[in-house]
């Protein structure tokens, strides 16, 4: 233990641990729990959660099959679904308990880290700053308050009990205290694939502040050279965790690639991939400094065919450098600043963009466990700078206090963007550039409300953006068909359907559009090539029967109708036209 951690653990002013623990929660729950008023966002809780018809059934043997069995979503991460599940077992669809839930489990996985980096190091005061941090900073907020991100938070519940079990399991090695290890590894691969890197960290605590390495009673551990023979041991010792990474990565790559969700090396080329990735590990240190103009969506500069200008590159690469140096420099006298360092790059590698899923350029939550390790550095590192003034205690205290309360106020305003799609997508466009899915999605929300006529502004500018964007152009016609303007809607279907023949919905709309037109057979005909891009589309087969139904042709309607049910087997209004088929079938 260094002398800082030391003197700091003597401390004869310091609050019980508890009382702690209890602080750290009454920060989380204050700069949280309004969420519970807030309502989903149409941001992947639909896909996750009010829209999913697995997780709207709840915790059922089936549904947990289906968790361990399928792709949905681009992902493989069954103890997610499961979880979604549970909660619509116990609180239905109330939105506010689900935000609760991730809430709990940002607590616990705060008051976790506190308790581990305390038993780790003996630093009482530093590992309540990085937990304090670690709790109410701005740049987690989406993590929290985004529903469909509960599996941030769960994963890194697992995170924080793997390294628990760890810790245990470093005291007095054995078969029975290795084996919790690797099962809540599993779990919180099966949550999240993120934790992959986990190994890797745990070989990075060895060194420290667990000392594998170097002698126990060394004054300066730090400055011993790393025995080959100790580093062999300990990395053979993580091999079934590295197995069970190579496993998640696997299974990951091909969940995402059945997805469509991984982005060719002719749509972002390799280089492009690595600019950003430099550009991205500066500006998430920049928005940890400076939390502002935080936003959903930040959008890679390919997808509007724009270029990271050179200078930005430049200034990342040497900052980069410059800090890499700086740590190894100090890691010789200051190992926590290597580690912690270390612990930053190494855990954004696996969400970076050098496999490029999606459209992003860098987003919010990818910093809730990278950003550990950088707390730990100025956790343990800021203590040196007032080593040698009077009343060190106290100012470090003051400054600690303050830095606290800063982020909290910041993690409180920003948490009240996150409570509807207005709110959210409006912040979003008023703080970045050319942001063409947060228009987009403005659009729909306005849509959603049933206020069409402001949803065509945003819809048009995200075509501005990016005009080959299919998704606009399908809402475009949409929010003009329900302002009852069909002819003008099948020209944006149509339009749609040229930049991409097999857009399901948009087939299904034109069908919609051809109806009201008061042409059946265009739109059967429509509805059809609908169910050929995708048979399990249970708003077409509602729709075709429809048609039917209006056309007299009632065995058929039926058919189509139980065939929505199928499908999706909550879909109450197919039920009720359904019976209505079948009594008009009885009487005539």
């Amino acid at each position: 233990m260094n002398h800082l951690t030391t003197s700091i653990s003597r401390n004869p002013l310091r609050l019980p641990q508890y009382l702690v623990a209890v602080a750290l929660a009454i920060l989380i729950l204050s700069v949280y729990w309004r969420v519970g008023g807030y309502s989903f966002v149409a941001f992947d809780d639909d896909v996750y959660v009010y829209e999913n018809p697995h997780v709207q059934k709840g915790l059922t043997l089936e549904g947990v099959s289906w968790s361990f069995t399928t792709f949905y979503a681009s992902n493989w991460h069954p103890m997610t679904w499961i979880s979604h599940m549970a909660d619509v077992e116990l609180f239905g669809t109330n939105a506010g308990w689900h935000h609760r839930m991730n809430v709990l489990f940002h607590l616990v996985n705060t008051l976790l880290l506190y308790l581990v980096l305390w038993q780790m190091t003996g630093g009482l005061w530093q590992s309540a700053f990085v937990a304090a941090i670690f709790g109410v900073h701005p740049l987690h907020v989406e993590s929290v308050a985004w529903v469909a991100e509960r599996k941030d938070v769960l994963s890194t519940l697992f995170w924080m009990l793997t390294t628990g079990a760890y810790l245990r399991y470093v005291r007095r090695p054995d078969l029975g205290r290795y084996l919790p290890i690797a099962i809540f590894f599993a779990l919180g691969l099966m949550c999240k694939p993120m934790l992959i890197t986990l190994p890797f960290v745990l070989l990075l605590l060895d060194w420290w502040p667990l000392r594998r390495v170097t002698p126990i009673g060394s004054p300066d551990p730090a400055s011993h050279p790393f025995p080959l023979s100790k580093l062999s041991r300990l990395v053979w010792e993580k091999v079934p965790l590295f197995g069970l990474s190579a496993a998640s990565c696997i299974v990951t790559f091909l969940a995402q690639t059945k997805g469509e969700a991984v982005q060719p090396l002719d749509y972002i080329p390799f280089g492009m991939r690595i600019f950003n990735a430099v550009v991205s590990c500066v500006t998430y240190l920049e928005k940890m400094v400076w939390p502002s103009s935080l936003a959903m969506f930040y959008p890679h500069a390919a997808s509007t065919h724009a270029a990271i200008p050179m200078w930005e590159i430049a200034a990342a690469i040497l900052l980069i450098g410059g800090l890499s140096f700086l740590a190894f420099w100090e890691g010789q006298r200051r190992p926590y600043i290597t580690v912690g360092w270390l612990w930053y790059l190494g855990t954004l590698v696996p969400v970076i963009g050098l496999v490029q899923v999606g459209y992003q350029a860098m987003a919010d939550r990818y910093t809730y466990v990278p950003l550990v390790g950088v707390f730990i550095a100025i956790a343990w590192g800021i203590p040196n700078l007032f080593s040698k003034i009077r009343f060190r205690n106290l100012a470090l205290g003051v400054l600690g206090g303050a830095i606290v309360a800063v982020l909290s106020v910041a993690a409180w305003s920003q948490v009240g963007y996150w409570r509807n799609d207005i709110t959210l997508f409006s912040r979003a466009v008023a703080v970045t550039q050319d942001n063409w899915l947060a228009w987009n999605d403005l659009g729909a929300a306005y849509d959603r409300l049933g206020r069409p006529e402001q949803a065509i502004v945003p819809y048009r500018e995200a075509l501005r953006i990016r005009p080959g964007y299919v998704d606009a152009w399908n809402n475009l016609g949409a929010a003009y068909h329900k302002l009852g303007q069909p002819q003008k809607a099948i020209i944006y279907y149509e339009e749609a359907l040229r930049i991409k023949p097999d857009y399901t919905k948009a087939w299904n709309n034109l069908g919609a559009a051809y109806d009201q037109l008061g042409q059946p057979e265009q739109a059967i005909m429509y509805y059809r090539r609908a169910l050929e891009t995708n048979p399990d589309y249970a708003d077409a087969w509602y729709n075709l029967g429809l048609v039917y139904a209006k056309n007299g042709q009632l065995h058929q309607a039926i058919d189509c109708f139980r065939e929505a049910l199928r499908i999706k087997p909550d879909f109450k209004e197919a039920q009720r036209r359904l019976d209505l088929a079948e009594n008009s079938g009885k009487t005539s």
